[in-house]
């Protein structure tokens, strides 16, 4: 018990260095700009060792989960669940906006320069996808190359069918279960040794964007950028906090206190991707069962678009108040509709809601594109919101799911929350906890069995 704490002592003084880190970056960025605009892909490279552990984890985490499940409509009902909730709430987030910028009347203002107006071009250039080609696009060239090219949705699909098979091969599937189980756990301890590489990934990361950005911009832009972080907060605190407190009766302080690291992460990193992996395991972790959380949590990441929502809603607005043309409630409603569902799939990357924010004024209104520049500048501070917003509402969406397909452990909840159960740093895997493997006993359970998810 000794080392075993001692070991989650040094993860705390990682974050503390993580802290630091970006405290550095900052003063770097503003100090010397030219050096740390250079040290940008420093950031990137970690993102990416991060990136390249999400096709595996999520792979292991739904043929586990499905596999464990013997009836595969109680898979399907989990999706449809977490995808109607989805669209629910970006629906909700979509109007918050909506109502927010008319009010706000952010970019009246600003004049649109010409250096605007090229960097404008220059997304709506790269922007553009049509709904057969995203659908296509879910499907693999190989099942092999639905992990070498980290696409998220090619990897959903790949896993699904894996688990529904191993569902029909019975008893001759549980040897696969057992070794997928060791390779997850392998995974997981690869992505802990990467972690000790976040504080020098987030001083580059932030160093990068300050030394791109610098003061004047953040000056000029204050209000569409303050606008919206007090949108994002008042979406989570407001509507997603009295739904998890009504609904499944969590306290959303509480859930985020326990997701306090991964936060941290997001904001160093500006990319929710980079939290995924963790996700995961910490809701496994926090008693939702593997189905619920392999399931709910890769297909938020696609589609759940609260953060996104929020900002193409708000910078739609700046944009066409910018340009001297106000867009009315009809143009705003179907644009942003466009939008929201251009977007699926975008959630976690870093400056896809900038290329989608360009392709849907193309489409519908190529007048304003030219103001998409505008923003260039502080897009990167406005990703950081909406990676914060998303990964909150996915979190929020696990718990409610499993709250209400009655697959997760209420007790379990009460007792991480409180502390008395801390999450393991070292391992990122609960080996005590979610659907057993083939050849694990009841008893190796951490909750009685009268508050564990029925098993189907």
């Amino acid at each position: 018990m000794a080392v075993a704490a001692k070991q989650r002592d040094r993860t705390h003084y990682l974050y503390i260095a993580v802290i630091a880190a970006v405290a550095l970056g900052i003063l770097v960025g503003f100090a010397a700009p030219g050096v740390a605009v250079e040290l940008k892909p420093i950031g990137a490279g970690f993102v990416n060792l991060i990136k390249m552990m999400i096709s595996p984890i999520i792979f292991c985490t739904i043929v586990l989960g499905v596999g464990s499940v013997r009836k595969a409509a109680k898979v399907g009902a989990v999706g449809g669940l977490a995808l109607g909730y989805f669209l629910v709430m970006s629906t909700v987030a979509l109007a918050i906006g909506l109502l927010v910028g008319n009010i706000l009347e952010p970019g009246s203002t600003l004049h649109v320069t010409e250096a605007a107006r090229e960097a404008g071009a220059e997304q709506a250039g790269g922007a553009g996808e049509s709904t057969a080609d995203f659908l296509l696009g879910i499907i693999p060239t190989t099942i092999v190359s639905a992990f070498t090219e980290g696409e998220v949705l090619q990897t959903l699909l790949v896993a699904l069918l894996a688990g529904f098979a191993l569902q029909a091969m019975g008893k001759a599937g549980e040897p696969v279960i057992r070794g997928i189980t060791h390779i997850q756990r392998l995974v997981f301890r690869i992505l802990a040794m990467i972690m000790w590489a976040a504080p020098v990934g987030a001083f580059g990361a932030i160093a990068a964007v300050v030394g791109e950005t610098g003061l004047d911009a953040l000056k000029s832009l204050a209000i569409i950028m303050i606008g919206f972080y007090v949108t994002c907060a008042l979406f989570v605190f407001v509507v997603l906090g009295a739904l998890l407190r009504l609904i499944a009766g969590v306290n959303l302080f509480s859930l985020l206190k326990y997701l306090g690291r991964e936060f941290l992460l997001i904001l160093s990193t500006s990319s929710s991707e980079s939290a995924l992996p963790r996700l995961i395991a910490k809701m496994e972790h926090l008693g939702v069962s593997k189905p619920v959380v392999g399931i709910t949590v890769p297909t938020g990441y696609s589609f759940n678009l609260d953060g996104t929502a929020i900002y193409l809603t708000m910078s739609s607005l700046f944009i066409a108040n910018a340009m001297g043309d106000p867009l009315g409630a009809g143009e705003q409603i179907s644009l942003l509709v466009f939008m929201v569902i251009a977007s699926k799939g975008a959630a976690g990357v870093t400056g896809a809601g900038l290329a989608t924010l360009a392709g849907g004024l193309q489409s519908h209104r190529p007048e304003l594109v030219d103001g998409v520049g505008l923003i260039v500048g502080i897009d990167r501070f406005m990703s950081e919101a909406r990676a914060l917003t998303n990964f909150a509402g996915n979190a929020v969406a696990t718990v409610l799911v499993g709250h209400w397909t009655k697959e997760i452990d209420r007790g379990r909840v009460g007792e991480v929350l409180a502390g008395r159960l801390p999450f393991d740093e070292r391992t990122l895997v609960d080996d005590g906890h979610g659907p057993a493997p083939a050849d694990e006993v009841p008893e190796q359970r951490d909750s009685a069995p009268a508050e564990q998810p029925a098993k189907v």
